[in-house]
C-alpha cells in the first residue's frame, strides 16, 4: 500500500474516517494516513478530483448536510468494529458542531476530537469570543453586534468609522445558509456597501447574529494561525503557528492563507492557552491572529472549534498534529507536548506568484531560501497518478488567474488605495 513517509507504526486497528470534499478535507486525508498508515473513508457528495484520484482514500458519496443521514453512514462504517477504533475529521463549523451534538451516538466506536458545544458557545461564537479575550486582557476589534431583529427592523446604524469588516458570529449557522453573492468575510468601503450586505442578509432570511468590526490595516502578511490541540486532561500536547504570506481573495473563500511560513510564536501560544483553559476546551482549535503595523499589538479575530483547513503545515514543521491526539484518545497516553518549530515555506501556489505578490524584501528572500523544500499538502508522494498530479498542478497555476482577478499586484493595490 502506498503511504506518505512516516514516522509512526501503521495501525491496523483504526479506521480513519474525514467529512468534506476540499483541500482541507484532504489534507485530513493525508495526514489520518501517515499517523495510522491504513486507508481513510472520506464522506463527500462531491469532493475535489485529486481527492477520487488518490491513492489511499475511498469517497463515500454523502453530503453532510443532513445530520441525521451522516450519523447513520458513520454508524454504518463501524458497525460490528471495537470500541474507539475508528477517528472522525472534519473542518467545517456546522460539521464540528453536528460531530460535537451527536457524540454519544459516535463515542462507542469514535473517537470524536471536538470541544464541547458548551465550550464551543464559549468560545467559537465570535461575540463570547471576544468577551473572553477581554476578561483575559487580550485585543480584538472594536465591533458592533447585529441580530435578525435589528436587520428586520431596518438597517443598523453602524458607529465605527470605515472601512469595516463584516462577518457572521457563529461559523455553523452562516455555513447552513446560502444566497447568491454569499462571501465568508465582507471587506466594506462605504454606506452603500454596508446597505446592500443589510439587504442580502434580510432576503436571505439571516436571523443569527452579525458582527460588524473595525477593519485593522495590515496585509496579509500581517495574519497568523496558531493551531492548538488540548488533550484529555486539560494541558495543551500539541502548538505551533505560522506566518500568513498570501490568502485567497476569490469572494466565497476570502481569508483562507494560501502561502505560509511556519515559525515559533511564544507569547500568542501562551495567550491562547490561556483562552483554551478559561472555557475547559478539549480537542483542537485554530486561532486567526493579525499584528496591527500602527502599533505591533497582537489583534486576536477568532477560534475555530477544529483543527484548520491549513492544519498541514503543522505537519510540514515536523508534528502531525493527529498523531499525538491518536495517542491520547485512543491509546490513553495523552503526553508530552509537541511543538512544531521547524521554518517551512507552506504553499498551495506557484513560487513565481508569491515572490510577485509580495512587496517585503525580507519575505521574499525567505521564500526563495524555503521554496527548495516547500510543502503542498496535494503534492504527496505516496500518489502515484499522472492525471492527478497533471490536474493539481493546473490548479497551483490557476490561482494566477484568480489573483489577477481578485487580488493584482502590489503596486496596482497601492494606486487603487490612492484613488480612494
Amino acid at each position: 500500500m502506498p503511504r506518505s513517509q512516516r514516522h509512526v507504526p501503521a495501525r491496523p486497528d483504526l479506521l480513519p474516517v474525514v467529512i468534506g470534499g476540499d483541500i482541507g478535507a484532504y489534507a485530513l486525508a493525508r495526514q489520518l494516513h501517515d499517523a495510522t498508515g491504513q486507508r481513510v473513508k472520506l464522506l463527500s457528495a462531491s469532493p475535489i478530483e485529486a481527492i477520487v484520484l488518490s491513492a489511499y482514500i475511498d469517497v463515500v458519496p454523502r453530503s453532510a448536510e443532513d445530520e441525521d443521514a451522516l450519523v447513520a453512514t458513520l454508524r454504518e462504517l463501524v458497525h460490528g468494529r471495537n470500541e474507539r477504533s475508528a477517528i472522525v475529521m472534519a473542518n467545517r463549523d456546522s460539521v464540528a458542531r453536528t460531530l460535537a451534538t451527536r457524540r454519544d451516538e459516535l463515542e462507542p466506536e469514535y473517537v470524536v476530537p471536538f470541544p464541547s458545544v458548551e465550550a464551543m458557545d464559549h468560545l467559537s461564537n465570535k461575540v463570547a469570543f471576544a468577551e473572553a479575550c477581554a476578561a483575559l486582557g487580550l485585543r480584538t476589534p472594536r465591533q458592533m453586534v447585529i441580530s435578525g431583529a435589528d436587520l428586520a427592523a431596518g438597517d443598523p446604524v453602524v458607529d465605527i468609522p470605515f472601512p469595516l469588516v463584516g462577518k457572521a458570529a457563529i461559523g455553523s449557522d452562516w455555513d447552513s445558509l446560502s444566497f447568491p453573492g454569499k462571501r465568508k468575510i465582507y471587506f466594506l468601503d462605504t454606506p452603500q456597501q454596508l446597505s446592500a450586505l443589510w439587504e442580502d442578509l434580510r432576503r436571505a432570511g439571516f436571523d443569527s447574529t452579525f458582527l460588524i468590526q473595525e477593519r485593522i490595516p495590515g496585509d496579509d502578511d500581517a495574519m497568523r494561525s496558531v493551531t492548538a490541540y488540548v488533550a484529555s486532561t486539560g494541558e495543551i500536547t500539541v502548538i505551533g503557528s505560522a506566518r500568513v504570506l498570501l490568502e485567497d481573495h476569490t469572494p466565497t473563500l476570502i481569508g483562507n492563507p494560501v502561502a505560509m511560513i511556519t515559525e515559533p510564536y511564544p507569547e500568542l501560544w501562551a495567550a491562547a492557552e490561556r483562552l483554551l483553559a478559561s472555557v475547559g476546551y478539549r480537542g483542537f482549535a485554530n486561532f486567526d491572529v493579525k499584528i496591527d503595523p500602527r502599533d505591533g499589538q497582537a489583534v486576536f479575530f477568532e477560534v475555530n472549534p477544529r483543527i484548520g483547513r491549513n492544519s498541514f503545515y503543522m505537519s510540514a514543521a515536523g508534528v502531525n498534529p493527529l498523531v499525538p491526539m491518536i495517542s491520547d484518545l485512543v491509546d490513553g497516553r495523552p503526553g508530552p507536548r509537541r511543538e512544531a518549530r521547524r521554518e517551512v515555506l507552506y504553499s498551495l501556489l506557484p513560487r513565481h506568484l508569491v515572490l510577485h505578490q509580495l512587496d517585503d524584501p525580507q519575505l521574499r528572500r525567505r521564500v526563495l531560501r524555503l521554496s527548495v523544500t516547500a510543502v503542498d499538502p496535494l503534492l504527496d508522494p505516496a500518489e502515484h497518478s499522472v492525471r492527478r498530479r497533471l490536474i493539481v498542478l493546473a490548479q497551483k497555476l490557476n490561482h494566477d488567474r484568480k489573483f489577477h482577478r481578485y487580488h493584482p499586484k502590489p503596486l496596482l493595490r497601492r494606486a487603487a488605495r490612492t484613488r480612494q
